[in-house]
């Protein structure tokens, strides 16, 4: 009874989560859901694998509605034994996206419980991070996989904390599932940033238990700690070694050509470009937004109120003799969303804002809280806070970028303020506990010089307003799209935000050290001072975060469940039955043609690094030479570009202003085809511009190596050489069957995207090699005569890896087992 009776204040922490997260995303109760653009994407690209999935029940790994093709690893594959899906799955029980602001408030709970603060103190902290404004705006845009491994972060760091504070066995269990879920949650960006923060606090550790020399029990404690991560990465084997295989396939791999897109030379050592890692780099002085919202403007496209310059200035603007734009019209365009922002990145979609009462508390704790993990976390803060800087601290970022193992693996520099995101609210709560421990006079002092420093703070902020002009690089650009008095006005809103958050965060401030005051002065009890409190950290946040998330943004489930609507387009390319693949020339990047066909084009930030560089610098480049050769009558091209014939491309859309129109390519080489002969390539420089410059109907570029397999070997291809589908059902995710029949020897080139790894090909039954043709493709050396030709995708990857996790779960839970049978042996006792 005595232990139920000690989680009882948990089991109450929790029901108040459950009800804060449903009460911000109430509209979830009327089963609506928030339109997440990127999920949009996702769906598109998913629609193949989870319509293969539901109709064989089996797992298909690959897509051909992509790309050309690609595995889906990290589309939502489902791998064998991953029984930490289905305990994520229980976790997370509310519906989207309350599950995930649950799951932001369980992780740093349990964290602030592992640090031994109170749970009411917990419960604010919890709060504040939950609230923190980019935790929220990850949800509108639908980075759901990074808001899913952020949750998890405190787990992780209270289970290591754990282990060190003496609680191995506790600590152990945590640290395991924890990690578990970690890795699951499937953003390794966010788990590898979560790395620089556990290193900090192992370092505190280290140098804790070094100075008492207690080496033994150090070594012990990451002894455990190791076991628990080896346990944890066993559990999501599969997932993780099919990542680790095809990162370097992809985008995030290092690109084999010595030029960019552009032609210069491509010097770089780095997985990616150091343009592209850094092209979303926190602007220094942008930072100051984490404790002032909207100093930078806010969002690419914020909302503004009637009362905004830009609506006066609409009413203004004269769309006819004697007639301008009317209130109610001038109101509804501004409030659809304006470009005020104006720092350093090409997109925001809102502030980093963390709380400005949030650094008030956390400050409170570097000033006074006598335990020295708070520098763990402070140097966390800093080093995050230093590289989300990016290009705009270039000496730094380069260092990482060169020499710090997988940082160049990841884009999106800013991001890294998650850890930052972390330990702030993490400082507040050390900072409220420390406050509530201080005598009277210690007390004072605390508000005084806190509050001061804030104070201080922010009218330099204030003051700061007249040396700045509100202007951006971009403005020219948005002259010309919306006219110079509207620039002037936005002008105009941007400063006035910059006033009216600085002035909120000034009384924010204020009313803060006075609720501190009065409790130190005992003009307030304990219990309501902690609740105002509280509830000053919620109106603080949520009031920024309401703008970026709220009842607008959701919309019945149906919307999100099937996003794309059928065009007339659409439906004249899906009434040919036959296999082939389309090319929507506007949206190349976007999954919206994947979700009606299968195409050459997708939405992915790992998609194939080959075939996107065969658009990027080959087919766009030459658009005008063969885009521009559409015969009018006919509506088809007019030329045969061979690469696109190759990738089997028989449609493509192109946009017009009456929408988007079909056209065929009947050059299209269809499936496969036998080719004439074979030319070596000896870099992959010389095989891309081959590729490029190359009749491939005739000929096949292979790379020396794969050349050198098939010498001596004759080949040759006429007239009655064919190579088919056996039929359009047996063309599938994983498997596609052929018919060949050719007089000689021959080599035929497949349209299906090679890839090194999981393809087998079988002629007769009998297992043949695959080379990689054309930069891109599949070839195939085949036999005079008729045969029937099997690619099949079976992925040992995944089989090796289901079977690690089987493994893991089993020791898991006999170790789970053991620890509850010892734990139950000593209640009795």
């Amino acid at each position: 009874m005595k232990i139920l009776q000690k989680f009882v204040p948990h089991f109450i922490a929790l029901l108040f989560f459950v009800i804060a997260a449903l009460i911000y995303c109430y509209p979830v109760l009327q089963r609506k859901t928030v339109y997440q653009s990127d999920i949009v994407q996702y769906t598109g690209m998913a629609k193949e694998q989870n319509d293969f999935r539901a109709t064989n029940d089996q797992e298909p790994y690959w897509t051909n509605a992509a790309f050309g093709g690609m595995p889906t690893y990290q589309l939502g594959a489902n791998y064998p034994h991953n029984y930490v899906k289905k305990l994520d799955s229980v976790i997370r029980f509310l519906p989207r996206p309350a599950d995930y602001i649950f799951l932001y408030f369980l992780g740093f709970y349990t964290l602030i419980v592992a640090l031994g603060i109170d749970y009411r103190k917990g419960i604010i902290g919890a709060l504040a991070f939950g609230f923190s404004t980019y935790l929220i705006v990850i949800l509108n845009v639908g980075h759901n996989a990074k808001a899913h491994a952020i949750a998890y972060m405190p787990l992780v760091l209270a289970g290591l904390i754990w282990v060190f504070r003496g609680k191995r066995t506790l600590g152990f269990v945590v640290s395991t599932l924890a990690i578990a879920l970690e890795i699951n949650a499937n953003h390794f960006q966010m788990t590898y940033y979560l790395l620089f923060l556990l290193a900090a606090v192992a370092i505190y550790y280290i140098y804790e238990f070094a100075k008492q020399k207690e080496y033994k029990p150090l070594f012990i404690n990451f002894g455990i700690l190791l076991g628990a991560g080896i346990l944890a990465l066993g559990a999501n084997a599969a997932g993780v070694l099919a990542t680790a295989e095809y990162t370097d396939w992809s985008i995030r791999g290092k690109s084999e050509l010595t030029f960019k897109a552009e032609g210069s030379k491509n010097t770089s050592d780095a997985a990616m470009e150091y343009e592209y890692i850094t092209e979303y780099s926190y602007g220094i002085g942008e930072s100051l937004n984490l404790i002032v919202p909207r100093l930078f403007g806010g969002s690419n496209s914020e909302s503004l109120d009637e009362n905004s310059a830009v609506v006066d200035q609409l009413q203004k603007t004269q769309i006819a003799e004697n007639q301008y734009i009317p209130k109610e019209q001038a109101i509804e365009y501004a409030k659809e969303g304006m470009p005020t922002y104006w720092g350093d990145q090409p997109i925001v979609a809102a502030p980093a804002y963390i709380g400005v009462t949030v650094f008030f508390l956390a400050l409170l704790a570097l000033y006074y809280d006598q335990r020295k993990i708070k520098y763990a976390f402070l140097a966390a803060s800093l080093l995050s806070l230093f590289l989300s800087w990016g290009k705009n601290l270039d000496f730094l970022t380069r260092f990482f970028v060169d020499y710090v193992p997988l940082y160049d693996k990841f884009r999106a520099v800013s991001s890294i303020q998650v850890v930052l995101e972390l330990c702030m609210p993490l400082l507040a709560v050390m900072g409220l506990q420390t406050f509530w421990k201080l005598d009277a006079a210690q007390q004072q002092k605390a508000v005084i010089k806190t509050g001061g420093t804030v104070l201080a703070i922010l009218l330099l902020i204030f003051g700061g307003k007249y040396f700045l002009e509100f202007t951006t690089v971009k403005d020219d650009e948005l002259v010309t799209q919306l006219g110079a008095e509207i620039v002037a006005a936005l002008r105009k809103d941007r400063e006035a935000m910059y006033t009216t958050d600085t002035l909120k965060a000034i009384g924010l401030t204020a009313v803060l050290a006075g609720i501190l005051w009065l409790f130190v002065k005992q003009k307030l009890k304990s219990a309501t001072a902690l609740s105002l409190i509280g509830l000053l950290i919620l109106v603080d946040l949520i009031s920024v975060d309401k703008r970026y998330l709220n009842a607008d943004n959701f919309v019945p489930g149906i919307k999100m469940r099937e996003p794309f609507e059928r065009t007339s387009a659409d439906s004249e390319i899906l009434a040919d039955s036959t296999v082939f693949r389309v090319y929507d020339i506007q949206g190349r990047l976007n999954a919206r043609a994947s979700y009606f066909h299968k195409s050459v084009g997708g939405y992915s930030a790992v998609r194939p690094r080959r075939y996107d560089q065969l658009f990027e610098f080959g087919v766009e480049r030459d658009l005008q030479k063969w885009a521009s050769q559409i015969n009018p009558e006919t509506g088809l091209l007019g030329i045969d570009y061979p690469v696109l014939s190759a990738l089997n491309v028989k449609y493509v859309l192109i946009p017009t202003e009456q929408g988007e129109v079909v056209v065929g390519n009947p050059f299209a080489y269809g499936n496969a085809w036998f080719v004439k002969s074979i030319v070596p390539a000896k870099s992959a420089d010389e095989e891309f511009r081959a590729t490029l410059n190359s009749n491939l109907r005739q000929t096949a570029i292979l790379a020396s190596s794969d050349a050198k397999a098939l010498a001596g070997k004759t080949i040759s291809a006429d007239s009655l050489s064919q190579i088919r589908l056996t039929s359009a059902k047996a063309y599938t995710p994983n498997k596609i069957t052929y018919q060949s029949n050719n007089a000689s020897d021959g080599f035929a080139v497949f349209s299906e995207s090679f890839y090194k790894d999981g393809w087998t090909a079988k002629i007769d039954g009998k297992e043949a090699p695959i080379y990689r043709a054309n930069y891109v493709l599949r070839g195939l050396f085949i036999p005079k005569g008729a045969h029937q030709i099997t690619f099949e995708f079976k992925p040992k990857v995944v089989e090796t890896g289901g079977t690690i996790s089987l493994i893991s779960t089993i020791i898991l839970l006999l170790i789970l087992g053991i620890v509850g049978f010892k734990y139950a042996k000593e209640s009795k006792k």
